[in-house]
């Protein structure tokens, strides 16, 4: 048996009394390319930090082409050849593409003149298949360019050993059809690849080896992945199949249904709750602005929207929220004009959001989970100063429970908890009796099925409870399973809109522009 290019022995890893890792043993086949799958707080991440020497593990060694590494040494184990890629980009986004290339190569600035560095790292990304102006600014790429040069930055020190952490949680699938493929290009070129995935679908679309972790423990080592099928993996995953619904395992797990999802029936021709007519926002930097954009979602129903992103529907969520100006047009939630109205206004008229980004824009990380929970009642502007801490804790927790959360006290930070647990906290304090339009935003990116699944039975729940639901995601088969309809967003525009059973080929076409503005306005 070859030499593993990596492999770790009875590695375990204690935070206080929790163990993220318990006693794993795992070795990875040189110039193959490998994904570690497991559900929120399996302890993939951990792996994936021990491996690059930025977590020590409390027991185990670590080897690396055969010869021991230093535990907990991120120079060690950069200097043996391994590189990671972390969820949450790491490079300075006022830095330039090539300022950020030299700063990975140099571990730190260096002075060259802005050509010097242009011309050193352009053969490089262009090595790559990575199409990028040097001179341009971090922040302003598109996000599958940005994680192109996160990739590329980790290999301009000759890494042989490439582990990307959740690197498809914020692809569209055409950008994850892409970086397939420049992983691809890599594995030819001799490199290791190891992949911390969530989604089945990616794992036997890319992988060559499947390894699964469930509560810190390693329940598949290496399995071929032309041995082992997606339900057995899901079986692997989350230790039983039974609590899913058939339809929405079929879905999560990328087999074909044997019955198509159950979709609500069409509402009654009774007044929207929402109702947006004509709305065009002011340019504010912050995304692609709305154009006469027109939406309606009446109560027991579940709208899609479908789109290439940055075709407007962060702008869409933020108008709905109040928190961008508007041009021109009305919005109205549950009868009530709300269209030059406050945040806290819309709250009150039962507006509840799931937002993009549950780490920037759901949670305080830093701060408790009960005060994450409580900021629910700020935000209805309810008067807090006379309830004591000891009792909102004491419905926070209840609150939690009812919800599945994973929590060890409501004390806790927010960041200490895993996504799928942070994303139900979120639903925990956006979903409650007065809720009249819950507003999901890639709610289930970067979630495992049981947590996917977890937030569609919720959103579902809110749809027969009489709420209207708007939900986007760039996961198409997500849409299809779910929504009762599907608008598409194009340009700023709502461009087309589908019921189901959708036609996939048609969606896609409105998503890329190839329908009659005109026609669909």
């Amino acid at each position: 048996m070859p030499q593993p290019a990596l492999a770790c022995g009875d590695v375990s890893v204690l935070f206080g009394e929790v163990a993220a890792l318990r006693q794993v043993s795992l070795g990875f086949e040189a110039g193959r390319i490998h994904a570690v799958v497991g559900q929120n707080g399996a302890g993939k991440t951990t792996f994936a930090r021990v491996c690059a020497g930025i977590v020590r593990p409390s027991s185990g060694q670590l080897l690396i082409g055969g010869h021991p590494v230093p535990l907990g040494k991120v120079n060690a184990a950069r200097a043996a050849g391994v590189e990671l890629v972390h969820q949450s980009f790491a490079l300075p986004p006022s830095f330039t593409v090539a300022e950020a290339m030299e700063f990975g190569a140099q571990g730190r600035g260096a002075l060259f003149s802005a050509k010097t560095l242009r011309a050193r790292w352009a053969t490089h990304l262009e090595g790559l298949g990575v199409k990028v102006d040097p001179r341009a600014r971090i922040r302003d790429l598109p996000v599958e360019t940005r994680q192109a040069v996160e990739i590329a930055r980790a290999l301009v020190t000759d890494a042989r050993i490439l582990i990307l952490d959740e690197p498809t949680a914020v692809l569209s699938p055409s950008g994850i059809e892409t970086l397939f493929e420049r992983l691809r290009g890599l594995r030819e070129r001799g490199v290791t690849i190891i992949l911390i995935l969530h989604k089945i679908r990616e794992v036997l679309g890319i992988a060559e080896t499947v390894s699964v972790l469930r509560g810190g423990r390693l329940i598949e080592a290496c399995v071929p992945v032309g041995t082992i099928d997606a339900t057995r993996l899901a079986n692997a995953i989350i230790g039983t199949a039974a609590g899913l619904d058939k339809a929405d395992k079929a879905a999560l797990v990328g087999e074909g249904a044997s019955a198509p999802p159950t979709h609500a029936a069409m509402p009654s021709a009774a007044a929207p709750i929402l109702d947006m007519k004509a709305v065009t926002t002011r340019p504010d930097g912050e995304g692609r602005p709305l154009d006469r954009a027109d939406l309606a979602i009446r109560g027991g129903e579940i709208v899609g929207i479908a789109g290439v992103e940055g075709n407007g529907q962060q702008t869409l969520v933020r108008a709905l929220a109040g928190l961008v100006g508007l041009e021109r047009g009305t919005i109205a939630l549950d009868g009530l004009d709300v269209t030059r109205r406050p945040v806290l206004e819309r709250r009150a008229a039962g507006l509840r959001i799931i937002p993009f980004d549950r780490n920037s824009e759901g949670l305080s990380l830093t701060s408790s989970l009960w005060e994450n929970w409580a900021a629910r009642n700020l935000l209805l502007g309810r008067i807090l100063s006379f309830v004591a801490p000891s009792r909102l804790r004491k419905a926070c927790q209840a609150s939690l429970h009812g919800w599945d959360v994973r929590f060890a006290t409501t004390t806790q930070p927010a960041g200490s908890l895993s996504g799928g647990n942070a994303q139900k906290v979120i639903l925990a304090r956006e979903i409650d009796e007065t809720a009249r339009l819950v507003i999901a935003a890639q709610p289930t990116r970067g979630l495992d099925i049981g947590a996917t699944a977890f937030v569609w039975r919720a959103l579902r729940a809110c749809r027969d409870q009489g709420c209207g639901v708007l939900l986007i995601s760039s996961d198409l088969d997500e849409l299809f399973d779910i929504a009762d309809r599907v608008v598409v967003m194009f340009s700023g525009r709502i461009v087309a809109e589908f019921t189901a059973p959708f036609d996939i080929a048609a969606v896609g076409q409105a998503m890329v522009g190839d329908v009659g503005l005109e026609e669909a306005a």
